[in-house]
């Protein structure tokens, strides 16, 4: 339970289906008034059974909160993944959550199941005995598929029954999509003798069989009658009207309420068989059935104008995201009016500029850190700024482990949404089949094409992310490149390239003109001594020291570089006491030997000549001055060296 009241999880697919929108809003309807909150975890597409596959978008079952859900309900001829199911169900029996199936059997859970042989037979038998069809033919669905092969089954019982003697030329393979139905219509219509009637095992092959023999002038259903199976909104506006079967929504959100009210509550339940409704129509014959088709053609005009203008919205949504300079920017960019009711949340690894989080997949995994980056909500409070989040809640310093969608800094705005009269949406994102995150949709009403929208809305901000995360590594890998091309690679300072380019820059601006300008050089004492005693690595280990004094020495401003051998320099624009950044780079020094504790002291002679920066300053003269003050400062040690008989 979370605030008194129960958790439910509903997990499903393609909530933008009519079909399932209506099971949603009914059985949301019912639950709220028994003290319990729908959670929908739902993928955009079908997976039809391939078991082999594990798309990215699945991941959204894996953070549910199972440490705080009541009853989970799985909708598994939507979701068509057995594996996934399982899934779903092992992390329940390990947290002793009751689940409800609907349309699948799996052991330990209760079933809601539509009675789908039963309706398949009741229009298998309209189309046979109530029209007197003698020759039938049959398009079934993916050949070996369960659900093809018992319809296969009922559709030969019923020929038996009939006294039809059934042959394997009476059976196509449309595999349940249109393509592969229309292959097979092709090669039925090339036959002597045409059947009188086609029996499909489902909605989709049906209206691509009308239309195939439509366009081989055969008449429907004055020559050939055609059925479907499911129900599906769309037979309602092919032209004939497809007879076909329907699983009552209404009926089975009112029973799947019903388990799982008793389940919450610890009561007995059993499981329940519904069976479909026979709709007889147009193309087997029957009397045209409308249902309510005029609203359902109004949603679909609706949805089809306000997709074209969503997918423009959304794709430039995308690519400002893609473009965006900063993670912060790019966050602002998911907002706009199409985006409205999102929350959106990520694994902040996939930011670390050092690693490219969608291709590297040979890095060990890194614990989740699930934080939240926009909250359209607070978008629009703050629209004229465009700020995402704020500052202390976008940069949050806090590490969240738990993978699951009451976690971390999102937690309470999640469960301020739970009062929300609609349930709370969760869609995974993911890039290259990886998730790494996850939008919640949080509509105040329920419209269907908000549900719609939703799955577009999932992906424009996937393809977003994704793209950035690229991008920012690719900037990442091409600074890494410029930085090699124009830095020393011992000391870190700027080489040749790289200093003049910055310095012809710096000496452009109009604001650096006419201020002084200072040139300190430092050379390293002693180098061929360290060289020929204690060989090049402890050498190049000492002018590492000389850098790092020189760097920490002089103010941020400061262009330093190193242009070969032990001689190191730094140019300072602007007011500077290069006495004091000598002194400090001597006892940096001093310091480094006592803690080294090394055969041999690092020291460096230091020489500096300040000037005005004119338009013809000459850098290359004022370089060569402090190089011979450096010289002076290194030949004056050396004759005291020299009279103390050290190196």
């Amino acid at each position: 339970m979370v605030n008194g009241k129960h958790l439910i999880a509903l997990c499903t697919s393609r909530i933008y289906d009519p079909q399932i929108y209506n099971f949603i809003k009914l059985i949301n309807e019912d639950l709220r008034k028994n003290n319990c909150v729908l959670f929908i975890f739902t993928i955009n597409s079908d997976i039809y059974w391939e078991e082999d596959i594990n798309p990215a978008e699945t991941y959204v079952f894996d953070i549910m909160p199972y440490d705080e859900l009541d009853c989970i309900v799985i909708m598994d001829e939507k979701i068509k993944s057995h594996k996934v199911s399982n899934r779903i169900i092992s992390k329940a029996k390990q947290k002793d959550i009751p689940v409800v199936v609907l349309d699948g059997d799996y052991e330990g859970t209760v079933k809601v199941n539509f009675d789908y042989d039963a309706g398949f037979e009741a229009i298998t038998r309209h189309i046979i005995e109530h029209h007197h069809v003698k020759h039938p033919h049959m398009m079934a669905g993916i050949p070996g598929n369960v659900f093809s092969e018992r319809r296969i089954s009922i559709f030969k019982k019923v020929l038996r029954e009939n006294n039809i003697a059934f042959d394997e030329s009476m059976l196509s393979y449309g595999h349940f999509w249109a393509d592969p139905t229309r292959e097979a219509m092709t090669e039925l219509l090339k036959r002597d003798e045409i059947p009188d009637a086609i029996i499909c095992a489902n909605d989709i092959m049906a209206i691509n069989v009308s239309d195939m023999l439509k366009r081989a002038e055969i008449k429907v259903p004055e020559q050939v009658l055609v059925s479907g199976f499911d129900g599906y909104d769309e037979i309602f506006f092919s032209s004939p009207k497809i007879a076909s079967c329907t699983a009552d929504t209404s009926l089975l959100a009112a029973s799947t309420a019903d388990k799982v009210i008793k389940l919450v509550n610890k009561e007995t339940v059993s499981d329940t068989f519904i069976v479909p409704e026979l709709i007889p129509n147009e193309s087997c014959g029957c009397p045209s059935h409308i249902w309510n088709a005029t609203n359902q053609m109004a949603n679909f005009n609706n949805n089809f104008y306000r997709l074209q203008d969503d997918t423009r919205i959304l794709y430039n949504i995308s690519s400002n995201m893609e473009t965006s300079k900063t993670v912060w920017d790019m966050a602002a960019s998911i907002h706009e009016h199409k985006t409205k009711h999102t929350l959106t949340v990520v694994d902040r690894n996939i930011f670390n500029e050092n690693r490219n989080f969608f291709m590297e997949n040979d890095l060990p995994p890194q614990p989740v850190d699930f934080h939240i980056i926009s909250d359209a909500d607070y978008a629009e409070e703050h629209r004229a700024t465009k700020t995402p989040l704020p500052k202390e809640v976008f940069y949050d310093d806090t590490v969240n482990t738990r993978e699951d969608v009451l976690s971390g800094n999102f937690r309470d705005r999640i469960i301020e949404l739970m009062d929300s009269p609609c349930p709370l949406i969760f869609n995974a994102l993911d890039y290259m089949n990886r998730p790494f995150g996850f939008v919640c949709f949080y509509y105040r009403q329920f419209i269907i094409t908000d549900y719609s929208r939703a799955a577009i809305i999932t992906s424009a901000i996937s393809m977003g992310i994704g793209g950035f995360v690229n991008l920012q590594y690719q900037r990442h890998l091409l600074k890494k490149v410029d930085d090699m091309y124009k830095h020393d690679a011992l000391t870190g300072l700027y080489n040749r390239l790289g200093f003049m380019n910055v310095y012809e820059a710096s000496k452009k601006r109009e604001e650096n003109l006419f201020k002084p300008v200072t040139v300190i050089m430092s050379d390293l004492d002693g180098l061929k001594y360290i060289n020929d005693n204690f060989g090049h690595a402890d050498g190049d280990r000492s002018i590492s020291a000389v850098a790092n004094a020189l760097k920490a020495s002089a103010p941020e401003n400061a262009l330093s570089a190193r242009f070969g051998g032990d001689e190191l320099f730094t140019v300072i624009i602007g007011d500077c006491d290069a006495n004091e950044i000598m002194q400090n780079i001597d006892e940096i020094l001093k310091k480094y030997n006592e803690e080294a504790n090394l055969p041999y002291p690092v020291s460096t002679s230091s020489g500096a000549y300040t000037s005005i920066l004119t338009p013809d300053y000459d850098f290359l003269k004022a370089l060569k001055v402090a190089d011979e003050k450096m010289y002076t400062v290194k030949n004056r040690k050396r004759r005291a060296r020299l009279e103390r008989n050290i190196y």
